[in-house]
């Protein structure tokens, strides 16, 4: 049996499989913080990644915003003759993923939709190279105006699965721009139908009209068909008031979710940094908040 993630050391957790991986942040009892960060502006900090910026307050999993897979470039990131994902692995000591958007170009909008790069889009050639390059999870789901649906985003779980062997969380934080409901039951067990290993899902408190009582109802779906719930932060909420943060997450918590995101709103792409500690304290308290910030990658 894996060591649950939340008390685990870098090398074990980079050894994991993705099966592992995914038994640890099952055996964290909804103790896992993601961190979303934007990589394509500068950061609050010269010459440091929000990487690793979000790691040391606290995140477990580092989730990449805004890079073109095709021709990834991250702000503060010195390549030299390594990968992004080697690279920020050697940095941070945590798993990397990233978003990739399955755009739907029928899909009714409610405002102008704005056009994305290929290499930020779910498509084959895309799926091929974060398999190449290791990443060790995709996210499909939709930043505002590009018009991500939730059809769309079960066609490319089915895409994802020929083309990337790591773990897939699919759903939507927020409309995308798309005149749709941002996720009902039926659209949960689409994903888990097609493929999904982690459902991403709005945090109750971010989306007007999702409560805990439909929190409640996918989770319990989800977890009956052996696969994580991940709730979202993805509505500029997390650039409120710290009290705000903790309120949102302990409100998730209730309801059952494995992992909690916190977004990119901040200050050079990333949640405030007392945001995340605040997150990270208040699903597992002092003492597994300040273990994962201090504990060193060398380990």
């Amino acid at each position: 049996m894996v060591k649950r993630l939340i008390s685990a050391n870098t090398s074990e957790i980079m050894a994991m499989s993705r099966e592992e991986l995914l038994q640890s942040i099952h055996a964290s009892d909804g103790r896992v913080v993601l961190s979303e960060n934007i990589v394509t502006r500068e950061t609050i900090v010269a010459e440091v990644t929000n990487a690793e910026i979000a790691k040391s307050f606290g995140a477990d999993l580092i989730l990449l915003n805004t890079l073109d897979v095709l021709e990834p470039k991250i702000f503060g990131l010195d390549l030299q003759e390594k990968t992004v994902i080697e690279r920020l692995h050697h940095l941070v000591g945590a798993p990397i993923g990233v978003n990739l958007e399955p755009i739907d170009l029928d899909a009714e909008m409610t405002e102008e939709a704005l056009k994305i790069g290929n290499g930020r889009q779910a498509n084959a050639e895309a799926f091929k190279r974060i398999e190449t390059d290791k990443y060790d999870f995709v996210c499909l789901t939709g930043n505002p105006a590009t018009g991500v649906s939730n059809t769309q985003i079960i066609s490319a779980i089915k895409l994802a699965k020929e083309h990337y062997s790591g773990i897939i969380i699919a759903g939507k934080m927020h409309s995308s721009g798309v005149n749709e409901p941002v996720v009902t039951l039926e659209d949960v067990k689409h994903f888990l139908v097609a493929g999904a290993d982690i459902i991403l899902v709005p945090a109750v408190g971010t989306v007007p009209g999702f409560d805990e009582d439909q929190m409640k109802a996918i989770v319990k779906e989800v977890h009956a068909q052996g696969a994580l719930v991940l709730s979202a932060m993805g509505t500029s909420q997390e650039s409120s008031e710290p009290e705000m943060v903790r309120d949102i997450a302990i409100k998730n918590k209730i309801c059952g979710v494995d992992m909690h995101h916190i977004g990119d709103s901040g200050y050079g792409g990333l949640a405030p940094v007392e945001n995340i500690f605040a997150l990270s304290k208040a699903i597992r308290g002092q003492r597994h908040a300040v273990s994962r910030m201090a504990r060193s990658i060398n380990r």
